[in-house]
């Protein structure tokens, strides 16, 4: 099991399987998930912590995001490019791909979005004042757009339908990330405690907190 934190999780098409990713870059597979390889420091922080993980669309692959933007591509995902080395306002959080496995977004705390491969960009917010930190981002299956998602529950959408959220909503515990459903038609966020908030057509199926 992981030493340090985990970070991220990503499930198979199928939903018989996911993954989870530990900030040291280790990488946990479970159910029909495959495992593909990790950065793995050994249980030790690494300078550049890893923030999360995407999966390629048909499960066959996955990429790895670190706070200073570098990203790590396994079994079939391609990298498209990475931000390593590019002074960057604020860190990295999160990452998601395309429809298509061919591109995907990385999302700085600060709101600034990030495109790579055949991923668009269609905004964000980069510059403008946030009451919380951006803290992940989902990408709409339906619209190739996407969402960011707040520490407080604010959903900044991109491209995609604004379909509710949890700003000022009181939270015993911060947002710490979201996902969409399969045909971008609803949401969830997720708190540090376990708490999940539901939007649009997603359904409630139990949480954490």
């Amino acid at each position: 099991m992981p030493d340090l934190p985990v970070v991220g999780i990503a499930s198979t098409p199928d939903g018989g399987g996911y993954w989870l990713v530990a900030r040291d870059g280790g990488v946990f597979a479970f159910g029909d998930a495959r495992f593909f390889g990790s950065d793995s420091f050994g249980g030790e922080t690494p300078e550049s912590p890893v923030v999360g993980l995407a999966a390629t669309p048909d499960g066959g692959g996955y990429w790895l995001v670190t706070t200073d933007g570098g990203v790590t591509s396994f079994g079939d995902a391609r990298s498209y490019g990475s931000l390593q080395g590019t002074s960057l306002a604020q860190p990295v959080v999160g990452m998601a791909p395309t429809t298509d496995g061919h591109g995907y977004w990385l999302v700085a705390s600060d709101g600034g979005v990030f495109a790579f491969g055949d991923a668009r960009f269609l905004g964000s917010m980069g510059g403008r004042s946030l009451a919380r930190p951006v803290v992940g981002m989902a990408a709409d299956p339906g619209t190739g757009g996407y969402w960011l998602v707040a520490a407080d529950g604010g959903i900044f959408s991109f491209g995609a339908p604004f379909l509710g959220s949890a700003a000022g909503t009181p939270l015993s515990g911060p947002i710490t990330g979201m996902e969409a459903t399969t045909n971008g038609s609803g949401y969830r966020l997720v708190a540090d405690d376990g708490g999940v908030f539901d939007f649009g057509t997603a359904t409630f199926a139990g949480s954490g907190a």
